[in-house]
């Protein structure tokens, strides 16, 4: 602490050691200023570091969807996936090719097209093109291995009180390199991806759909901003509103299969009113939620999930000879079903009552 402990700057290092992947040494540092007579006035900045290692799923899932197959990238992961497939053209159409192909998880990471260019493949021979000319748009995939994420994050804030009026402002802005994303490989059950043979393979569909976990070359940004208020508007009554805007970016060019699941609304907005003293004893607190439509991206599922609005509610009595409280509350009032998460089921009306004793 410094400058009449008006300034304050803390620092620290962190390291981290996991058994697949090298260690990561984290710093961070942030410094706050507290201005003016009675340091109403709060500025802060922090610049820190973080990384995030792949989970169990992105490492060690070996899944086989029907259609598509997830294989986890740690390396024993790789030999420990294995399935068998018909091949279509065995035999009599190409001689020597065996009439099933046993694939590991090693064909997906090592073996394979970019489902991307598989897709302009097929859609040039719908188009009229030979399948002999279409293979020119086909890329042979190269998927790394899966390592750590990792972010560097600025951040600036200022938050200050008025007589009773009370402001928080924020914004951020971080850094991804080696996000961790999923990517859609094309292999050839026979030939090895940028041959002649495997074009072959891709001609007569003999081929098998993957999704691979690695790390998208393209660098991630991401920023955001934020704004609550609140104030004492008529003796107890408590008046609060909040925005939050994020927004993520990345030079889709630079790797097309970079899905980056984001998964988070562009905007979202929240205000309340309550009173925890409109009586003796008697409170109330009333908020409304909205959030504007964002896309949901998953290794099962992609789609919109639609803006939505939410209005709760909650009452609550206290009881002081029990040292207790009583609350009762609603949640989506008035309200249609709707969802945060494509595929998981949609969220409703919900009540409840609840005593709390603290004696």
């Amino acid at each position: 602490k410094l400058m009449d402990d008006r300034l304050k700057i803390t620092a620290s290092i962190r390291y981290d050691k996991s058994r697949n992947f090298d260690g990561n040494i984290s710093p961070r540092i942030s410094l706050t200023y507290g201005a003016g007579a009675r340091k109403q006035h709060n500025f802060r900045v922090s610049y820190q570091t973080g990384f995030r290692n792949p989970t169990t799923q992105d490492q060690y899932i070996g899944l086989d969807l029907g259609q598509t197959a997830l294989i986890g990238s740690a390396p024993e992961n790789l030999d420990r996936y294995v399935e068998t497939r018909n091949v279509s053209a065995a035999g009599q159409l190409i001689p020597g090719i065996a009439a099933t192909k046993v694939l590991t998880g090693r064909d997906a990471y090592e073996n394979a097209y970019t489902g991307e260019s598989y897709k302009l493949y097929g859609d040039a021979i719908k188009a009229g093109s030979t399948p002999a000319n279409a293979s020119s748009l086909l890329v042979v995939a190269t998927p790394t291995l899966v390592d750590a994420e990792e972010v560097k994050a600025f951040e600036l804030g200022y938050r200050t009180l008025i007589k009773d009026f009370s402001v928080d402002v924020n914004g951020y802005y971080n850094v991804y390199n080696n996000f961790i994303s999923n990517s859609n490989t094309i292999t050839p059950l026979y030939g090895q991806a940028g041959t002649a043979l495997a074009a072959t393979a891709l001609e007569n569909n003999d081929v098998r759909r993957f999704q691979v976990y690695t790390n998208s070359k393209a660098q991630v940004t991401s920023l955001g901003l934020g704004l609550g208020l609140s104030r004492k508007v008529y003796k107890n009554f408590e008046l609060t509103a909040s925005y939050n805007y994020s927004q993520f970016s990345f030079d889709q060019s630079s790797d097309p299969s970079f899905e980056p699941s984001f998964n988070t609304p562009k905007h979202r907005a929240k205000a309340g009113l309550g009173n925890d003293k409109l009586f003796k004893n008697f409170g109330f607190n009333t908020n409304v939620r909205w959030n504007s439509e964002y896309q949901w991206q998953s290794t099962f599922i992609d789609g919109i999930v639609e803006e939505n609005v939410v209005f709760d509610a909650q009452i609550n009595y206290v009881i002081k000879a029990l040292g207790s409280v009583i609350k009762l509350g609603a949640t989506n009032i008035g309200g249609k079903d709707y969802i945060q998460v494509i595929g998981a089921g949609s969220i409703g009306r919900q009540f409840y009552a609840t005593w709390t004793i603290n004696p």
